[in-house]
């Protein structure tokens, strides 16, 4: 039997010189990369000179996998249907099957029999222990199996403390990032893919029921969001034409059009980490002043998605376990559903966090700045435990993000990596005049503000305040801080 390279090899076997095997072809299995830049897997696969086909499978059935909110499976819906227009324009196939993965890729294998299956990596645990299973089986029955780092600028293993462990704080794992090899440059797109001519039967996507129906609460989504890697690219270019220059200055301003908007092109792998480096470093090599200032924080940025993944990574319960273990002493009081309710409708009386509920309803995305706001405002003036709020955000966010969404709702309860106190509180109504002093934002998505319509505020939050930093003085005498 043939070995192929080990975990972690990029290496790829020389095309086989028998003609007949040539015929084989190699499956490309698409997960979170539904673009065909930049794919390290589909490059490697052409480099075979086999035909290939490509694969998606809708796994909800294999173990600990977390099913997809209602927003993300919106996106994926039509992320799917550009990228089958794609491969198919290029002479390709996608093949659509749903169910679990392990028996899927076999039974793939066996109907086109199958040279080699190619893959780009993921980093949660059930996802990797997944994905080292179905390696094994494959090359156990002689079938090339292969891996490829196609999501993150750096492998999470391959950035260590000096100890050989994990970083816990973003500014040394940052430095020592950049301190090494730069970024890999992107792969090209191929202009064909080699089709494989046998018969093989695929889902019809419409039959999977990702857009939403009775009720169809997608038409916001529709209005702002254009899924898909020609999107992905257009709207980079677009960032770095009009936005970035001004990212630094205005990124915290939600009224102010600065971010980048590349959140849930990168969630979905319609764009690779690499194609966004590579094109805001050349670009910022002709910058000075505050637009070379802009293009370096917007890097930096790029940083702490890698940081999110590498505590995933080191940390694989990060969505329902606090990374700091005293914070399970947090008494959380009983939940007010009819609270949580007012807050998920944007209903709190607090202009800009119901702004940004009703933002995320609306749009299933929301300005950073104003997460953090909203978020802060559940757990610390609501005292609601955080993962409530992680879950209302998995299934409403276009993004919502294995490693950045748990990230970002642990930060700022304080309870994750590098995150912030727990006594640094946001007033929403001192962020509001800050970085939304003409309520512009506010009001594009809270019109009845200022009328008698508009509900009266649902807490006090000097009161809130006061009661939890009495709470958190629990966390600190629990450990004995």
């Amino acid at each position: 039997m043939v070995q192929g390279p080990r975990v972690g090899e990029e290496t790829v076997a020389s095309p086989p010189h028998d003609g007949t095997a040539r015929l084989r072809p190699t499956l490309v299995w698409f997960r979170d990369d539904l673009r065909i830049g930049d794919h390290p897997a589909l490059h490697a696969a052409l480099a075979e000179h086999r035909p290939i086909v490509g694969i998606y499978i809708l796994d909800e059935e294999s173990p600990d996998l977390r099913p997809l909110g209602g927003a993300a499976r919106w996106w994926l819906h039509h992320s799917l249907r550009s990228l089958t227009t794609t491969i198919e324009a290029l002479g390709g196939r996608l093949i659509l099957r749903r169910g679990a993965a392990g028996p899927i890729i076999a039974r793939l294998v066996s109907e086109t029999d199958a040279a080699a299956v190619f893959w780009n990596r993921r980093y949660g645990l059930a996802e990797r222990t997944l994905d080292t299973a179905v390696k094994s089986d494959l090359r156990l029955t002689g079938i090339d199996a292969h891996s490829f780092a196609g999501s993150l600028l750096f492998e999470p293993w391959t950035i260590q403390t000096g100890q050989g462990g994990s970083y816990s704080v973003f500014t040394p794992f940052w430095r020592a990032c950049i301190a090494g090899p730069p970024p890999r440059a992107p792969h090209p797109a191929p202009e064909s893919i080699p089709g494989w001519d046998g018969d093989l039967a695929s889902d019809d996507l419409d039959t999977w029921g990702l857009e939403p129906n009775a009720p169809d609460w997608a038409g916001g989504l529709r209005s702002a969001w254009q899924p898909g890697e020609s999107a992905a690219r257009r709207q980079l270019q677009t960032f770095l034409a009009e936005s970035m220059p001004r990212y630094a200055s205005h990124r915290d301003e939600p009224a102010h059009d600065a971010t980048s908007r590349l959140s849930p092109h990168l969630r979905w792998g319609e764009i690779s980490p690499h194609q966004v480096w590579t094109a805001v470093d050349d670009t910022r090599r002709g910058l000075t002043g505050g637009a070379l200032v802009s293009a370096n924080r917007f890097l930096t940025e790029l940083g702490w998605r890698e940081f999110a993944y590498h505590v995933l990574f080191h940390s694989p319960d990060l969505a329902t376990k606090n990374l700091r273990p005293a914070f399970d002493a947090f008494p959380w009081p009983p939940l007010d559903r009819s609270a949580l309710t007012a807050w998920q409708q944007g209903r709190t009386g607090f202009a800009l966090v119901d702004a940004g509920m009703r933002e995320l309803w609306r749009t299933g995305s929301m300005h950073n700045r104003v997460r953090m706001v909203t978020a802060s405002f559940l757990i610390k003036n609501m005292l609601v435990d955080w993962r409530e709020g992680e879950r209302w955000f998995w299934d409403t966010l276009v993004d919502a993000d294995a490693a950045s969404n748990p990230f970002g709702w642990q930060w700022v309860a304080g309870s994750g990596a590098d995150a912030a106190p727990y006594f640094r509180i946001f007033n929403p109504d001192l962020q509001a005049a800050k970085f939304d002093p003409d309520e512009h934002y506010i009001r594009q998505y809270v019109p009845e503000y200022g009328t008698d319509a508009y509900p009266a505020p649902l807490l006090n939050l000097g009161e809130t305040r006061r009661a939890a930093l009495a709470a958190y003085g629990v966390v600190k005498a629990q450990s004995g801080g």
